[in-house]
């Protein structure tokens, strides 16, 4: 049986080019560039909770970092460093080493190293620190939307909401349909390279994890201003998009009806709300002034990432969500919380 400290020579011990010091001491050393700002931010993943205990290692390695790297997107960090603990109810060297790999295939891509962490027997848990560099007083915060400012989101919001609850359930999905939308919920692509494009354009920003409405509510509040957004302006996949369909998105399905068309109608709520409110998306939501229009879509271009204004900042107080013909929708889910 190898050792606590077999497992992490064998699995999480690789050079260290960034740190003066990696892992293998009380401690690591690092230095942060000239001129630069150490943002810092941790995301605590549980089985059951997070993943499914069939999901495979190598997409837990992967998702585990890939939201840590979200937040540095989010703040217009460049990721440096990262530290790991993991809880492990056995020494099951078959998932560490998928999981192994699916972390330092995206550590890899991204320039991080791992210079640190910690690893104990108990109910699987993943904890990761990350650590990234932005210019002194250039990084992307939540406090700074102004009236007028327009609002943007990248990527499709609403396709790994939906991807879980076709796993959970809660909504069908045909075989092609599913395949489409799984990857979004598994392997999530952080938009770093976004977030470093929009340091000097954007006035803030937040990443999507907790659903559209919760997040941009938390640039709301910390800016102080309120904002409208377009239902039918929110960017989705095809597979959303087929789902929701035509219906209203603020009808409901009529109580204790179980024909066809209630079913649909029941399938439709759980579309809409994976959208406004489902989370798991890791796309950037941020605010820009309205002159920075066509410099974003140029943006979009470059980096080949659909960016789409939804909205604008306003000054009247809370988030207004209107449909078509610009009536105020109900809303009845706001987003995903941990002890709700």
């Amino acid at each position: 049986m190898p050792s606590e400290f077999d497992l992490i020579r064998q699995y999480f011990t690789r050079p260290t080019p960034s740190a003066l010091l990696g892992v293998g001491d009380d401690a690591a050393l690092l230095q942060v560039s000239p001129g630069m700002e150490l943002a810092v931010s941790v995301d605590m993943l549980v089985e059951g909770r997070h993943f499914a205990p069939q999901d495979g290692p190598g997409t837990v390695g992967h998702k585990s970092l890939a939201v840590n790297l979200s937040d540095m997107a989010a703040m217009g960090a460049k990721p440096r460093w990262a530290t790991l603990a993991l809880a492990l109810p056995a020494a099951d060297e078959k998932w560490l080493r998928g999981f192994a790999g699916g972390f330092f295939g995206l550590a890899g891509k991204f320039g991080v190293d791992l210079v640190g962490g910690d690893t104990t027997r108990g109910p699987l848990n993943i904890c990761i620190q990350i650590m990234g560099e932005v210019p002194a007083g250039q990084a992307l915060r939540r406090d700074g939307a102004k009236v007028g400012d327009e609002i943007w989101v990248s990527g499709a919001l609403g396709t790994a909401a939906l991807a879980l609850a076709f796993r959970q359930g809660r909504v069908e999905l045909e075989q092609m349909e599913a395949a489409a939308c799984l990857p979004a919920l598994y392997v999530p692509q952080p938009r770093v390279e976004l977030g470093l494009s929009l340091r000097g354009i954007a006035s803030a920003a937040i990443d999507v994890s907790d659903g559209l409405l919760a997040d941009l509510g938390h640039i709301l509040e910390q800016s102080g201003v309120g904002a409208e957004i377009h239902f039918e302006a929110l960017p989705l996949h095809d597979v959303t998009r087929r789902h929701i369909g035509s219906l209203s998105p603020g009808s409901l399905p009529r109580a204790g009806e179980r024909d066809a068309d209630s079913l649909r109608e029941a399938q439709v709520i759980v579309a809409k709300n994976c959208v406004l409110a489902g989370g798991d998306d890791y796309e950037l939501c941020f605010a820009a002034p309205a002159a920075r229009h066509a410099e974003l879509l140029a943006l979009a271009q470059k980096l080949a990432l659909p960016l789409t204004c939804i909205g604008r900042i306003v000054s009247e107080a809370g988030l207004a969500l209107l449909d078509g013909k610009g009536s105020l929708m109900p809303v009845a889910a706001k987003g995903f919380d941990h002890f709700a």
